[in-house]
């Protein structure tokens, strides 16, 4: 008859290596694609868009990683809880965006189009995009690139924030 060991062993070092390949055949960004983000409404020169909002260190670090597209009625607006430089960054974006600072008057501070994908994390220096005259924004509104010329937003342009 078995001992109780020659039983357990076989089964935990079964149960480790079942394990072990659910776990590599998830997808590594599987958790990430199912983050949720809040909505709201918000218009800039009479453009209304849905956007979704970065409003947490988290929702703001993840922005629109993986998405596939956005469409010109959609974008992604981060909402910071004071004004200063802000830096946006392009890892893991799969297409080009305009990038529009906001002060807290609903300004447009600085505008930066057709800001490029980051082709690997060692280029996200090189892609990484600053309110290049260091005017300080509250808000960071991310848009297909395009946007801004199909629309003419200028630095004259102003947010406003209809629900968030």
């Amino acid at each position: 008859m078995a001992t109780r060991a020659q039983v357990l062993i076989p089964i935990g070092i079964a149960a480790v290596i079942i394990g072990v390949i659910g776990m590599m055949s998830i997808p590594k960004d599987a958790k990430l694609e199912q983050t949720e983000f809040p909505r709201g409404l918000v218009k800039i020169d009479g453009v209304t868009l849905n956007v979704q909002i970065a409003d947490t260190r988290p929702l703001q670090t993840r922005g629109l990683m993986f998405q596939e597209k956005l469409p010109y009625d959609q974008g992604m607006l981060f909402v910071f809880e004071d004004e200063g430089v802000r830096s946006m960054w392009m890892l893991n974006m799969q297409f080009a965006l305009d990038v529009i600072w906001i002060d807290a008057e609903g300004n447009v501070v600085h505008i930066e189009k057709d800001a490029q994908p980051c082709k690997s994390a060692l280029e996200t220096m090189a892609c990484t995009f600053t309110n290049g005259n260091e005017q300080h924004a509250k808000y960071v509104l991310e848009v297909t690139s395009g946007f801004v010329d199909k629309f003419n937003i200028t630095e004259n342009s102003k947010l406003e924030i209809i629900s968030i």
